[in-house]
């Protein structure tokens, strides 16, 4: 037995309180038509008058269940139906009620839409009846009601019969009679489906505006007279006699099916009449309606209990039903009326549970379910598997039990076919019901889907209710609730509830936004852009359809539909839309780079490329100020900007300030972007501009007479400055790089604050640069302090200035290495102010040097020929540490004449070279923001392999200062042929020449790939000098002319510039282990093309290469060379005495230091000792020219020759010969100087002998040199003693 639990209890939660609306007992009503003329002036008919008085939250009825225990009654409620409403609704009907229902909630919820959705975690948070719509309950209810008054549920039968007659009605008493007539009685009584011997209560109706309530009192004694004191009662209504009552709290309004009322509802109504009307149905609920029920349960119970309780009648009931399993199946199974036994417990059991007797009920249902079972009366079987589930469910007792009634009569319903499909939307709701009450949303959410079968509007609304469930679901399942929310869009957009499709996709965009799920968010933005359009709310379209407009993971034929249908969304507004951040084409924002000029300029953009610390290394010689604002960057701006525009960039009036900006199109289908332009805030003085810089920055720092400019190319007209344009078309993934610029025309403050574009015509697009992510090239050398970002984009535009523009002429992009070509630099100063004090620094002086004004006017090569003495241009041997390259001083550069000046270009070495050069120029006084300005160029040079170069020293052992030069050339070009014009050797101690006619060593043309090796002399020609000598000996040398087609060529000097210049670069740069070795030597190879148009796609004009190899070492490590002379062939009589041979050895000292030499000499035969100590030293050192033996030459005995030729003969053999005079002579030789050594050999029998048994050790006296001591052996020297005849 169930009682009132308080919160806990069930009937408290939702679904108890619904089961509480339509589980309750009906009431049917009978009236007359003057009855309902009277309710009617309320606004009300009968049922909505009595209906607010129905429903008791206190009635407080004492109740005795079937087995005579107690309990009280609190809620309690009616359902006032007239007769001619308790039927089964019509089908058709319904559904327009319900689609009503849902296009009224549509239009009323629509305006709440027009707002950005919430986040999903603000959604999260919210409690949960204000995330679920409203009208949600609403409709179904109107789901369940639709099903209501079916014969195999006896909870919708009438329990009695409300008989209502005006006092006006003529006879009255017969109308009561007349009312209760089997024609005006709804089929449920008529056809024997329920008992028509109802519970009757006679009402009688009395308008107190028609006349007193004397003529009602005297019917009522008649009626209690004729019908019983107990079941009539009079009704005294509208009291009040002007109708002008206003009700605080109405009562009927919920109850309204209409919002808008033509009159106030109750209005006749005073407190008096609400009285009567609540003790009237308080008195007809306690006294007649509940103790009715409960009396027919007290019988049924006992008829039941005698024919179907206890085992007898179970067995007999089993019995007698095995018989009816042969039958066939029927949704409804045979025809119980109400007499039989199966209705009378149905009747029993929704009594009980609608007194809340929930045992009883229970028990009566377990009972009908096999019956019906048995007679397969599926329909029935359902309804009761139904009730038995909301009982489980209301007792609290057994969750499973209640859950598997639930989904079993959910299930048969189902099976039954179309005639069940009702049924089981009501069986599901209330299903659901009870699992939100236990918090199993995710069970209920499968529930609602189930409930969405064929019909669209239907499963619509049910797939919204589900996604709340998942949403609610412990974790929320946010995919799933996003994804029901989309299906049931669709299943609105089918029904053409356009509003309610745009709620549910719009609640789904919370889940989707943010995420990677791309594809379903563009489905979701394109069609509520769609819908929008459709609506005619292209305002709240357009936002949406410029979420799908960067859509390139979409196929390309769903790319060009999004954007077809965007531009025609746009174009039926017939308005220009102008948008922030549009996506299309996408902006590279940190790609973005600003290129203004202050202080430095830029010849071309390549130049303004180039990062900053490059030219500030570059300029650290050329500025003077620079160390100063290295140190501290404060004092890099003018002393009379003040603090407040300190922060800003300077530019000068008429020079554009130019942003580099990428577009990419993110599409596969080609877009067109046109109008493209800068948007730029100026803030310009109101009053006249002073001339003094002073006076006009204190004017733009006036807040109150400033003006602001926000202006696009539009509004520019006013001359304050000039914006560029663009138009473009962008194909398919196809990305841009647009310069747009922007040049003031007056002083003002310029502020660059964005870019804006027109899309396909239609659409203005507009994106804003943030400052901190944009590249700029920034025009002082220094760190600017923490400002806001916001103001690095922001310009102090001052006065305008004298510029210098400048070129290269004749400048290549392609050489091959060696070539040198005579260049023009060209300047130009529009202005009428001239510039001065110009100077030029040039970042790679190996490959580009300056020339002197002279050599313009000469031709090349004439001017690089040898000339006079007098007439040598000498080249700057110090020009490493003179970086700088001052102009004279009366150089003026002003109103547009070209100043020219001649450079040297070499390419040194092949790759892609960059060329850096930076020119400073003064103004003078014109401005005090700036005193200087530089003027910075680049260029890119292409430098291919052209020849390969390399050359090998060798000792002559015949000569002590001659050497042997192997020359190797090969042509590396693919297609270049050259011819080889001299060989020069660079400084005063060496002189190159020829071995062998040119014609016989050099070929007339060195082709493409083809090698070359060569022969020549070289002779060492040093003296000793001071230091200063030493610097003049590099602009001296030697030349070989090596030109095969012609004696008249001249040679080119390589002592002066540019290719002495050259040639020190090329020292420097190459620097080895033999840089500071004195006996090291350079070599310049000069040659000509054999066409004069080598492919560079300039006009043809002579063509020089000049290859140079510095620091070429002598294949030696010792600073000592010798050479022994004496005879080499005696003729001597040794029968007379033994043979004297006087040698000398010649010493010559290549270094610049002090040297001591000590010859050691050993005998014929030397001990192990010896030999190892002279064999110590390596034999390497014996490189270059060598005399063969003159064994072969010379008739010798063959015992003679034996001796010498064969084996060595043993330690204890005489010495064939020993040196005379001292065995170790020591000698000092100064630097560059030779010095003689006598030595003397005594031989002891004819024969020819080796005298290289000998060791020099040397010792330098200065250290500085590596291997400042050594030992070298003999070098061979044969000599041929014969016996005279």
């Amino acid at each position: 037995m169930a009682t009132m639990l308080g919160q806990s209890d069930p009937a408290n939660s939702p679904l108890g309180r619904m089961l509480l609306d339509e589980i309750t007992p009906v009431v049917m009503v009978l009236r007359t038509p003057l009855v309902e003329e009277a309710c009617l002036k309320n606004g009300l008919n009968l049922v909505e008058l009595l209906t607010p008085f129905s429903s008791f939250n206190n009635i407080d009825v004492p109740v005795r269940t079937a087995s005579d225990q107690p309990y009280r009654l609190q809620k309690f409620k009616l359902r006032l139906r007239y007769a001619s409403d308790i039927r089964q609704p019509n089908l058709e009907v319904a559904k327009e009620r319900l689609k009503e229902v849902i296009t009224h909630a549509g239009e009323k919820e629509f305006s709440n839409l027009c707002s950005d959705p919430p986040h999903i975690e603000d959604v999260l948070s919210t409690p949960e009846s204000q995330i679920l719509p409203s009208w949600f309950q609403f409709f179904n209810k109107e789901l369940v009601r639709s099903i209501s008054f079916s014969d195999h549920e006896a909870f919708d039968h009438p329990v009695a019969c409300l008989l209502v007659v005006s006092t006006k009605d003529e006879q009255p008493l017969n109308r009561f009679v007349d009312l209760f007539n089997t024609n005006q009685l709804p089929s449920l009584l008529n056809d024997g489906v329920m008992d028509p011997k109802i519970l009757k209560y006679y009402l009688l109706v009395h308008d107190n505006q028609d006349a007193s309530s004397v003529k009602a009192e005297k019917i009522l004694t008649e009626m209690r007279s004729t019908f019983g004191s107990n079941d009539c009662r009079l009704l005294c209504i509208n009291s009040s006699q002007d109708g002008s009552v206003e009700h605080k709290d109405n009562p009927w309004v919920p109850y309204k099916n209409n919002a808008s009322f033509s009159q106030p509802l109750g209005c006749f109504l005073n407190i008096d009449d609400f009285s009567e009307m609540k003790d009237l149905m308080q008195d007809f609920s306690s006294k007649h309606i509940i103790p009715h029920m409960e009396q027919k349960i007290r019988v049924l119970n006992q008829q039941v209990s005698a024919t179907r309780k206890g085992f007898r009648n179970q067995i007999k009931n089993l019995w007698w039903r095995k018989g009816k399993e042969d039958t066939p199946e029927a949704s409804n199974g045979p025809m119980y009326t109400f007499s039989s036994i199966e209705s009378q417990i149905r009747v029993l059991a929704d009594y009980a549970f609608m007194l809340r007797d929930y045992e009883l009920a229970l028990s009566n249902y377990r009972l009908l379910s096999t019956d019906y079972k048995l007679d397969k009366a599926w329909k029935r079987y359902a309804g009761v598997q139904e009730m038995m589930g909301l009982t489980y469910f209301l007792l609290d007792q057994s969750r499973k039990e209640a859950e598997y009634c639930m989904e079993n009569a959910f299930n048969t319903y189902f099976k039954i076919g179309s005639s069940g499909q009702q049924n089981a939307t009501r069986c599901g709701l209330w299903w659901v019901e009870m699992l939100k009450t236990r918090d199993q949303y995710k069970e209920a959410a499968s529930v609602y889907f189930r409930l969405s079968g064929e019909e669209p509007l239907h499963s619509a609304v049910m797939l919204e209710q589900a996604s709340y469930c998942y949403l609610f679901s412990k974790p929320p399942m946010l995919h799933k609730y996003g994804f029901h929310l989309v299906l049931s869009g669709d299943h609105y957009k089918k029904c053409d509830q356009i509003k309610h499709a745009i709620r549910t996709y719009r609640s789904a965009l919370s889940v989707y936004k943010g995420t990677m799920w791309s594809y379903i968010k563009d489905h979701v933005h394109f069609h509520i852009g769609k819908w929008y359009a459709f609506l005619g709310m292209f305002d709240v379209a357009v936002p949406h359809m410029l979420e799908v407009l960067t859509c390139g993971h979409q196929s390309k034929t769903t790319q060009d539909l999004f954007l077809r249908e965007f531009l025609q969304i746009v174009q039926e507004t017939g308005k220009k839309f102008e948008v922030f951040k549009l996506q299309l084409p996408a902006i590279n924002i940190p790609s973005v780079k600003v290129i203004f000029e202050d202080n430095r300029t830029y010849a071309s953009p390549a130049a303004a490329s180039v990062g900053e610390s490059l030219w500030q290394s570059l300029e650290e010689d050329v500025i003077p100020s620079l160390s100063t604002i290295r140190t501290n960057w404060l004092e890099s701006q003018p002393k009379n900007i003040s603090k407040k525009h300190k922060q800003f960039n300077i530019c000068v009036t008429g020079e554009a300030i130019k942003v580099d900006v990428e577009f990419k199109n993110p599409l596969q289908i080609p877009i067109s972007i046109s109008n493209v332009s800068l948007i730029c805030e100026l803030s310009v003085s109101s009053e006249e501009t002073d001339s003094d810089a002073n006076s006009s920055i204190s004017e733009l720092q006036s807040d109150e007479t400033s003006r602001l400019l926000i202006v696009s190319r539009e509004q520019a007209s006013n001359n304050s400055f000039t914006l560029s344009e663009a138009d473009f078309s962008l194909g398919g993934g196809e990305r841009i790089m647009v310069q747009l610029t922007v040049t003031p025309r007056i002083e003002s403050i310029l502020k660059v604050v964005g870019v804006r574009w027109k899309l396909s015509d239609c659409m203005v697009g507009f994106h804003n640069f943030e400052s901190n992510l944009v590249k700029k090239k920034i025009a002082k050398g220094r760190r600017k302090a923490n400002h806001s970002p916001s103001d690095n984009m922001t310009f102090l535009v001052i006065k305008s200035l004298p510029k210098l523009e400048g070129c290269i002429h004749h400048l290549p992009e392609k050489v091959y290495v060696g070539d040198l070509r005579r260049l023009v630099l060209e300047l130009r100063n529009q202005s009428e102010f001239p510039v001065k004090n110009v100077k030029m620094k040039i970042s790679s002086p190996r490959f580009l040097n300056v020339g002197s004004r002279e050599i313009l006017n000469t031709e090349f090569p004439a001017c690089l020929e040898k000339k006079t003495d007098s007439e040598q241009v000498h080249a700057n041997h110090n020009k490493e540490s003179q970086t700088v390259f001052l102009f004279p001083e009366d150089t003026l550069i002003q109103g547009g004449t070209p100043f020219l000046w001649p450079l040297w270009l070499r390419a040194a070495v092949p790759g892609n070279i960059p060329l850096y050069i930076t020119i400073y120029y003064e103004m003078g006084d014109i401005s005090n923001h700036m005193t200087y300005r530089t003027l910075r160029m680049y260029h890119n040079l292409e430098v291919l392999p052209s020849l390969d170069l390399s050359f090998r020293i060798s000792f002559c052992p015949s000569r002590l200062k001659e050497f042997l030069v192997r020359m190797d050339v090969v042509n590396k070009t693919t297609s270049e042929s050259f011819h080889i014009h001299q060989l020069s050797s660079v400084g005063n101690q060496w002189e190159v020449s020829l071995l062998q006619p040119v014609e016989t060593m050099i070929p007339s043309e060195l082709m493409a790939g083809q090698a070359l090796s060569c022969f020549f002399k070289l002779e060492n020609v040093r003296k000793a000098t001071t230091p200063e000598d030493n610097l003049l000996a590099h602009r001296e040398g030697s030349d070989v002319k090596l030109g095969c087609d012609g004696s008249n060529e001249t040679l080119f000097d390589v002592c002066s510039s540019p290719l002495a210049d050259f040639h020190i670069c090329e020292r420097m740069h190459q620097e080895g282990s033999h840089q500071d070795h004195p006996n090291s030597l350079d070599f310049i190879l000069i040659s000509r093309p054999s066409k004069d148009n080598i492919n560079t796609g300039l006009p043809d004009r002579p063509r020089l290469f000049s290859h140079h190899i510095s620091h070429c070492k002598i294949n030696s490590t010792s600073p000592i060379w010798w050479l022994m002379e004496g005879p080499r062939t005696i003729n001597h009589n040794f029968s007379a005495s033994f043979c004297e041979v006087k040698l000398k050895i010649t010493l010559y000292n290549s270094s610049d230091s002090s040297a001591s030499i000590f010859i050691h000499s050993l005998d014929s035969n030397p001990s192990t000792s010896q030999l190892s100590d002279v064999m110590a030293v390596s034999s390497g050192n014996q490189a270059g020219w060598y005399d063969t033996s003159l064994v072969n030459d010379i008739k010798v005995t063959t015992d003679v020759l034996g001796t010498k030729s064969g084996k060595p003969p043993s330690m204890d053999s005489v010495s064939q010969f020993i040196w005379s005079g001292l065995s170790s002579t020591k000698v000092e030789v100064e630097p560059m100087s030779t010095a003689e050594v006598p030595l003397q050999v005594c031989v002891f029998s004819p024969g020819t002998y080796d005298l290289s048994t000998y060791a020099l050790h040397w010792n330098l006296q200065s250290s500085k040199h590596e291997g400042s001591h050594g030992k070298c052996p003999g070098s061979p020297f044969y000599l041929t003693v014969l016996e005279s005849a």
